[in-house]
């Protein structure tokens, strides 16, 4: 095991062998770089977190009230569910994710956010798919409380709407299945979803279909292994009246 790299722990799950890595750049010095990844195929890095921060507080921007009840689908690093609990409205933040290892990580602190997300009692993990949790109203995301409406519901697991982690994932970026998940949000309540790709029109169309506002954000970010910007999205919808 080199200095400059080392593999914390790799096991295997339903979507193939995934791993958490911690390296050092000697150009970008004495910082520690945590990558997960799923396969050959990176899934996060935290050089790279400014828009997964961006989904929390863009999303949580748009909501209205206190005493907030979140959903983040996708745990990953962390970044999202930690910035989500810096708005002290949260009430409750169930994290969804679907790999009992990446939420294992964050229960034995074996990632850098998890020791924030263990002591916050309004955090709360949930082991399972969030797309069947989504699209399953009258059960929910609360393994405890069936039918909870939320203020708002965080996704951040596919890297687009036409990019999916898993191919089973495209069936949910339809107006049956968005509606599904919309059921489950509050009057006002907001969803709000990260790409890492520019906004698509074609799925802000989409978007429109379920719900009475839709708005999309580019967030901008140094990345220096191009030497300049790179660019992210983050889409925020806002269910109308019944």
């Amino acid at each position: 095991m080199s200095l400059l790299f080392e593999e914390i722990d790799s096991q295997a799950s339903p979507l193939g062998e995934i791993c958490l890595r911690r390296r050092r750049i000697p150009a970008l010095g004495e910082r520690d770089i945590y990558e997960v990844k799923l396969g050959d195929e990176f899934l996060m890095s935290s050089m790279f977190v400014e828009a997964e921060e961006a989904l929390a507080t863009l999303g949580l921007a748009t909501v209205e009230g206190e005493d907030l009840r979140v959903v983040v689908g996708g745990l990953g690093l962390g970044y999202t569910a930690v910035a989500a609990l810096r708005d002290a409205r949260i009430a409750e933040l169930l994290v969804v994710d679907a790999l009992e290892t990446v939420i294992g990580w964050h229960r034995d602190e074996l990632v850098p956010l998890g020791k924030i997300l263990n002591a916050d009692p309004r955090n709360r993990y949930v082991h399972g798919s969030f797309f069947n949790l989504a699209t399953q109203p009258n059960s929910g995301f609360d393994p405890d409380s069936a039918e909870k409406k939320f203020d708002a519901i965080l996704l951040d697991i596919d890297h687009s709407p036409s990019e999916y982690l898993h191919a089973a994932n495209a069936g949910f970026y339809s107006s049956e299945k968005l509606s599904l998940m919309a059921a489950q949000l509050k009057p006002a309540g907001v969803f709000a979803m990260w790409s890492q790709n520019l906004p698509e029109e074609s799925f802000e169309a989409l978007l429109g279909t379920v719900f009475a506002e839709v708005n999309s954000h580019v967030i901008s970010f140094y990345n220096p292994f191009l030497g300049g910007e790179s660019t992210n999205s983050v889409y925020v919808c806002v269910k109308g009246a019944p």
